[in-house]
């Protein structure tokens, strides 16, 4: 059973997958349900919800297992705390929003525009749930190629990425530290977002700074969260001249 009104001409979709990707897809549903947000999800008999969810699953694990390995080839004489935070950086949810928007497979997805300023990571989800949908389709070593020959080469800096600033929450800490000043991180807000079947919890989380709330950042993860929220609080005091 098909979901999906097969169209000749959908110029578009097949212009990204010719111009970015390089490769014309042939299981055009998998693709198509890569680009579907939660909030736009179809329904499918025995009340199942059809969106990019469960391939974002699949294009998570693919994506880390590929870049890793492009890091360790890329970067032989670096240790395996170089290589993890690279590689950190490369797949964080900040990251893949701004490389979705740059080859434009933001504009591909459907989503509830109503809605579209609660979801903070629709575009990175869509990212690697089309990774997982390449993956489907033509298998690892084809999805491998695609992304090291027309991503990570073409649209990404990776020696720059890999000089960034990264870890906000230890070097706050260690601001706090040298200052005398105890910083903390507390879950203030849970909720759940989507139906039952295909929600997801989002955590937000606030940093305190001598007890006095500083600045607070929502994600999928405690762990996401707490890095947001680190970096905009220290991002702050480096304003205010309280960090150099």
């Amino acid at each position: 059973m098909t979901f999906f009104k097969r169209r000749k001409k959908d110029e578009a979709f097949y212009r990204f997958f010719k111009n970015i990707l390089g490769f014309k897809p042939r299981k055009t549903d998998i693709y198509q349900v890569a680009f579907i947000h939660r909030s736009k999800s179809l329904e499918a008999p025995m009340g199942h919800r059809i969106n990019n969810e469960r391939l974002e699953y699949l294009g998570d694990t693919v994506l880390s297992s590929v870049v890793a390995d492009y890091l360790y080839h890329k970067f032989p004489y670096e240790g395996e705390g170089f290589l993890t935070e690279t590689r950190s950086k490369i797949v964080s949810r900040n990251n893949l929003n701004k490389l979705a928007k740059k080859i434009g497979l933001s504009e591909l997805i459907q989503y509830n525009k109503e809605q579209h300023g609660i979801f903070k990571s629709i575009d990175g989800d869509a990212f690697e749930a089309l990774v997982g949908a390449i993956y489907l389709e033509k298998g690892f070593k084809f999805t491998q190629k695609v992304l090291v020959d027309r991503i990570l080469r073409v649209h990404l800096d990776i020696e720059a990425i890999s000089q960034e600033e990264w870890n906000y929450k230890s070097k706050l800490i260690d601001w706090g530290q040298r200052e005398r000043k105890k910083v903390s991180f507390e879950v203030i807000n849970i909720t759940t977002q989507g139906k039952k079947g295909s929600s997801r919890k989002e955590y937000e989380v606030q940093v305190r700074i001598c007890g006095e709330p500083a600045e607070s950042a929502v994600e999928y993860s405690i762990k996401a969260a707490e890095q947001l929220a680190a970096e905009k609080s220290y991002k702050k005091l480096q304003e205010q001249g309280l960090i150099a």
